[in-house]
């Protein structure tokens, strides 16, 4: 599901500049509603001065195919998209490159440059994650893992880190779940997966082969998929029963982008509590007992040296004012 104004109005947060959507979403647009979008992309405020049939004659499309690019970039009609605009202008934060959010950086940087940076960055992810979460989906989903009899979580690379941490966590609740970095084994698993199981792939552009192949067996054999992808639009969420939206900024996911997997996983965190929620009772005892079974290979705490001393003083041959008051009787 495509980023809405009003589901990021619910969250507080604001929403994407319409250049941005527009740039991250233009890959995937059909041509007569691409020409739509490049000609907002050459003009970006002409909304605010062309009707919608103003518009659709300079850009060399129909009226319908206006309020079509409208519905694609997330906003119900031609009124709302703006008001979008009006809001970018307004505010001034139209965010036209990675660069302009967070800065370049090099090697002469402070410290603190860089610890600004990234506070920045990881703020920016957070919020983006927020903005783009539809509660209900994630309730839906969450309720299917807790009522299913296996999850297979499907990620390669990078998403093969964020899809063994989901299954570490929904394991240690009772959910049996397992995670799949290799594709053999991965496509071994899904062809035997059926209607009661959960087959999640998670890959944040959406368009990895060896997730979307798993993720579209699993599906064929039965089991009720779910896409955890930063592309609405892409062929993972469109092969999934259910997708979980991670943020709207498909063109700054890069190898090196140090905040993307800050996003990714608020969402498996919040799905992991959702899923934890659903049987509070077996997960309290699931994580009372492994907890429990590792406790004794952890050290115990150091007493700090103040509170050492203190204590050495207290109980002293002769030192402490006790000792020396029981030493005087």
């Amino acid at each position: 599901m495509i980023l809405t104004p009003a589901r990021a109005a619910r969250t507080r947060e604001q929403t994407p500049a319409v250049q941005d959507r527009i740039r991250s979403l233009l890959p995937e647009m059909p041509s007569a509603v691409a020409r739509v979008a490049t000609y907002l992309l050459e003009h970006p405020q002409a909304p605010l001065t062309l009707s919608i049939g103003e518009l659709a004659e300079k850009a060399g499309a129909s009226p319908a195919t206006v309020t079509r690019f409208c519905r694609t970039i997330g906003y119900p009609g031609y009124v709302e998209l703006r008001v979008g605009i009006a809001t970018d202008v307004g505010r001034n934060a139209s965010i036209d490159s990675w660069t302009t959010e967070i800065g370049e950086f090099g090697p002469g940087d402070s410290p603190e440059d860089l610890l600004r940076m990234l506070i920045s960055s990881h703020t920016k992810a957070l919020r983006e994650a927020t903005s783009a979460i539809d509660l209900g989906v994630m309730t839906e989903v969450s309720r299917r893992i807790a009522l299913s009899s296996h999850v297979d979580i499907y990620g390669v690379v990078g998403s093969a880190l964020l899809a063994e941490e989901l299954q570490g966590r929904l394991y240690r609740i009772g959910i049996p779940a397992y995670a799949w970095a290799e594709v053999h084994s991965g496509l071994t698993s899904a062809a035997i997966q059926d209607s009661e199981t959960v087959a999640i792939g998670i890959s944040a552009t959406g368009r990895t082969d060896e997730t979307i192949e798993m993720l579209a067996l699993a599906g064929r054999a039965g089991a009720f998929t779910v896409a955890i992808t930063n592309d609405p639009t892409s062929p993972l969420a469109e092969l999934a029963d259910r997708n979980i939206v991670t943020s709207i900024y498909e063109q700054f996911v890069q190898p090196d982008d140090l905040s993307a997997k800050h996003g990714q996983l608020l969402v498996l965190d919040l799905l992991y509590l959702l899923v934890a929620q659903e049987n509070f009772d077996r997960s309290s005892d699931k994580l009372a007992a492994s907890a429990h079974a590792v406790s004794s290979h952890r050290r115990p705490r150091r007493t700090p040296p103040r509170a050492a001393a203190t204590t050495s003083g207290a109980s002293g041959d002769g030192n402490s004012p006790a000792a020396r008051e029981e030493t005087d009787r």
